[in-house]
């Protein structure tokens, strides 16, 4: 496997917190649709995971706290506006 598909395969990692970054709102998962996509997501190495999700014409992102073993979303909304939530997640401007 190449460097480039590894990187892939893992997933970005979550920048550093910015002071005064935007806290995002996270609700407990509610089953809205059959099927969710996972659109892209951050690399498992590390305590928490996060997952950038469509379903049903909308999409938001699923933070998955493994050591607390608790899955949280933010709430659902426009594809692109949930695609720029996870990057400014990514980012560390917000979370």
């Amino acid at each position: 496997m190449a460097a480039d598909e590894l990187a892939d395969f893992h997933g970005p990692h979550v920048g550093p917190p910015w002071p005064g970054r935007t806290k995002l709102t996270w609700h407990e998962p509610f089953s809205r649709a059959s099927r969710i996509r996972v659109i892209s997501h951050t690399c498992e190495c590390g305590k928490t995971m996060y997952e950038l999700c469509a379903a049903a014409g909308l999409g938001f992102v699923r933070r998955t706290d493994r050591a607390k073993r608790t899955v949280h979303e933010t709430a659902w909304m426009l594809t692109a506006t949930a695609a720029d939530a996870f990057g400014q997640i990514l980012d560390g401007k917000a979370g």
